[in-house]
């Protein structure tokens, strides 16, 4: 395995992990920015109710996509172990 290969594993699993993490990172941010102006327009602020939301949201996005989520992970590691019969010592 040369350092080209290892260089172009190390980036396809790190664009692997940014692309799975964005749908919950991206709801995250969205109910986190709403929630924020709710509380600013109505002056409560307690860490519950920012965080209460967020979790609830991510955790229904990962519901959603999480086959998709699945699926992608599984492609990646199909790869990887097929290209183990190829690596010279």
């Amino acid at each position: 395995m040369n350092a080209e290969m290892v260089l172009r594993v190390i980036q396809e699993g790190l664009y692997l992990s940014l692309l799975l993490s964005a749908p919950a990172v991206l709801a995250a941010l969205l109910v986190g920015t709403v929630v924020s102006v709710l509380q600013a327009a109505t002056q409560v602020n307690d860490p519950s109710v920012s965080s209460v939301p967020k979790t609830i949201i991510v955790f229904g996005v990962i519901g959603l996509v999480g086959l998709w989520m699945l699926q992608q992970l599984v492609a990646f590691a199909q790869a990887l172990l097929a290209q183990i019969p190829t690596i010279s010592g």
